[in-house]
């Protein structure tokens, strides 16, 4: 491996690195971040369904706590735990015999 491609490969990893460790990331880095397309980005924050914050009024920033909050929230039940929950909601919604 010549220098240029090793100084390259290090530079992007200090650059992976630094955003893991930045508290807010402006709207590319979230887009990185997430894996979420720019357009798609743009329709969320439109819409305002995911947590932002506009302080000029037009360069959008990101919490990262928030957006790993928002990324997080909704999570599929594996069928373990519907199985382990079945019992319970069974007995707590028995229709009453008339």
């Amino acid at each position: 491996m010549d220098d240029l491609k090793l100084s390259e490969r290090l530079e992007r990893i200090e650059r992976i690195l630094f955003k893991a460790t930045k508290k807010v990331l402006n709207f590319d880095e979230a887009c990185d971040y997430t894996g979420i397309s720019r357009s798609y980005m743009y329709k969320l924050t439109s819409s305002r369904v995911i947590p932002h914050s506009k302080p000029t009024g037009k360069i959008i920033f990101f919490d990262r706590e928030k957006l790993d909050e928002w990324l997080l929230k909704r999570p599929t039940l594996t069928m373990e735990d519907i199985e382990r929950q079945a019992p319970n909601y069974i007995l707590n919604n028995k229709k009453k015999k008339a």
